[in-house]
């Protein structure tokens, strides 16, 4: 089993650390790769039950930490995330342009598109931030 980096960032230049997602094959469509990297971190905030969920898109129920992580949002009402909200939540986020998806130095824009996969490839999740007073 491969591994490949998965790291996000804004275009503010926030960036978070890298961490591993566990690929058994060389090839994915964009979307699967977002499915799992989605139920993975769902899954690990799911076992642990912090109080900020730090993940691809915003939970139902919840709010943005003031200050917080790349990626953290305090959940209010619920405890439990549910992967495939969570998932679906994402795929429409990356059909309204919510973030971009590279893989190396190359953007992928459908998410039906095969993605090579090699071992230590970095993925970047770059969330779009929009403009102060535009």
């Amino acid at each position: 089993m491969g591994t490949v980096t998965c790291v996000d960032e804004t275009t503010s230049g926030e960036r978070a650390d890298g961490w591993a997602l566990e690929i058994a094959e060389e090839r994915l469509t964009l979307r699967e790769l977002i499915r799992r990297r989605v139920f993975q971190e769902v899954a690990e905030f799911n076992a642990a039950a912090p109080d900020v969920f730090q993940g691809l898109v915003q939970p139902e129920d919840t709010e943005r930490v003031p200050n917080g992580h790349v990626n953290g949002y305090a959940v209010r009402t619920e405890r439990r995330v549910d992967p495939q909200k969570q998932t679906d939540l994402a795929l429409k986020a990356f059909a309204g342009n919510g973030f971009l998806v590279l893989v190396g130095d190359r953007q992928l824009t459908d998410l039906d598109e095969q993605v090579d996969l090699p071992l230590g490839t970095e993925v970047t999740f770059l969330k779009l931030v929009p403009l102060v007073g535009g």
